[in-house]
Formats: structure tokens, C-alpha cells, sequence
């Protein structure tokens, strides 16, 4: 985080915060030859509002990851996503693999649908949010009336 931003981010919440998204992160993912996730991450602050609009465009899903320490800041993302009725699941950012606030707690706090999926995750490692990202895609296709691959198998 730069001093630059001090101005224009509280950071009061999070003083131990040390790095951030400063304008957008991209990803790749092959899932099969022809199932390709292209993945965009953008900060939250409202002054980065602006690149939403078009991200969404031809976006299957979002993801909403929530620092339950600044659950508010929460609030602009699911609205976003919920006024264009672009599917969405909910990771809570477990810090050090400790979660602070039960998913119920969350889900209430944020009035977030029942069928919503919320789930802890830590962005920072691989599997964790390789997790969400599934559960992002399983919850589409069901959404679309499309079986997740291996959903019902034993």
C-alpha cells in the first residue's frame, strides 16, 4: 500500500495491511480444452466502480470476497450483482485459517439469499480459492439446469 492511497483509503480497520489490488488482477484457468475461465479481480473502493460495468459483460459469475472486518464495504458488490441477476457465491476471508464470524452470521448480516453459496476461503492460497471458483461454476450450471460435472456421483 502506497501513501498515496492514505488519503483516499481508510485503512483503520486493517493497520497490519500491507498489500492491495491497485487497479485489476487477471487470470486463466483450462478447465477442459473447451472450458476456459478468464478470471478479473478489481479492488472494491468505489472509485474503481467505473470498470464493473464492463467486466460483466459475458461474465457467467462473480465472486465476493468479504473481509468480515469491513463488512460494509461488502454491501456495493452484492448489489451490483444482484441488480443484473449475474450469479454470485460469497467467500469469507479466513485469515490465517481463522474465521471470525459463522457463515449464518454472515449471510444475515449481508442479506444474502439462502441458495447463495458462502463459504470460508483464504484468497491467498491456491487450493482455497480453487474451491470457490468450483463452487462458483457448480452453482451456474445448476442455475442453468445443467448437472455439475460428478454431481450425484458416490
Amino acid at each position: 500500500m502506497t501513501a498515496a492511497a492514505a488519503d483516499v483509503d481508510d485503512n483503520a480497520v486493517v493497520p497490519g495491511k500491507s498489500t492491495t489490488t491497485v487497479a485489476m488482477d487477471f487470470g486463466r484457468i483450462t478447465l477442459e480444452d473447451e472450458l476456459i475461465l478468464y478470471l478479473f479481480g478489481t479492488p472494491g473502493q468505489t472509485r474503481f466502480w467505473f470498470m464493473w460495468d464492463e467486466l460483466v459483460k459475458g461474465a457467467i459469475g462473480a465472486v465476493v470476497l468479504v473481509d468480515t472486518r469491513r463488512l460494509a464495504d461488502c454491501f456495493a458488490a452484492v448489489d451490483f450483482f444482484e441488480q443484473r441477476s449475474l450469479p454470485y457465491v460469497v467467500g469469507i476471508n479466513c485469515f490465517d485459517g481463522v474465521q471470525a464470524h459463522a457463515i449464518e452470521d454472515v449471510r444475515e448480516a449481508l442479506t444474502i439469499s439462502p441458495e447463495v453459496p458462502i463459504m470460508p476461503c483464504d484468497a491467498r492460497t491456491r487450493d482455497s480459492t480453487k474451491v470457490l471458483l468450483i463452487a462458483l461454476v457448480e452453482y451456474v450450471l445448476t442455475l442453468r439446469g445443467a448437472a455439475p460435472a460428478g454431481a450425484g456421483a458416490n
